[in-house]
């Protein structure tokens, strides 16, 4: 598969709660990383989603928010991926940033302004941040 998206994770889906209009995915991947998706019922339905199904999760660089010094209970959103900067590659405008977090690496678009900000460099502690509703699931 390719695609544009700088954040894939493959993995199998752990669980399915359904909802009258949407229904939260939590894909785990082979990273040992949980993410949650928000995705509409008819589309699980039509992707054959349940527990144990191979799947793989997209998220795009753009939508992942960075943030130090925070902990998962301070934010909403549904995924929060503590981890370590690995590096940042400064544009004229934006940089990005590439936080590992175990086996896993997760990119973000960002500010210069906010790069330095946040004194992003690698080897910090960093936790990259992204709303399940900017998730989208596939399968094969």
């Amino acid at each position: 598969m390719q695609t544009s998206a700088r954040n894939q994770f493959a993995g199998e889906v752990a669980e399915v709660k359904h909802g009258a209009v949407n229904d939260e995915v939590t894909l785990r991947t082979q990273d040992g990383l949980e993410i949650v998706a928000i995705i509409t019922h008819g589309s699980a339905t039509s992707l054959g989603l349940a527990a144990g199904k191979k799947a793989f999760a997209l998220v795009k660089a753009s939508s992942v928010i960075v943030m130090v010094d925070v902990a998962e209970n301070q934010v909403s959103a549904r995924n929060c991926i503590a981890g370590t900067v690995s590096a940042v590659t400064r544009g004229a405008v934006n940089s990005e940033v590439t936080i590992s977090a175990g086996g896993a690496r997760i990119a973000a678009i960002i500010t210069n302004d906010s790069v330095d900000r946040l004194a992003l460099a690698s080897g910090k502690a960093a936790t990259a941040i992204f709303k399940a509703s900017s998730v989208i699931i596939g399968v094969e």
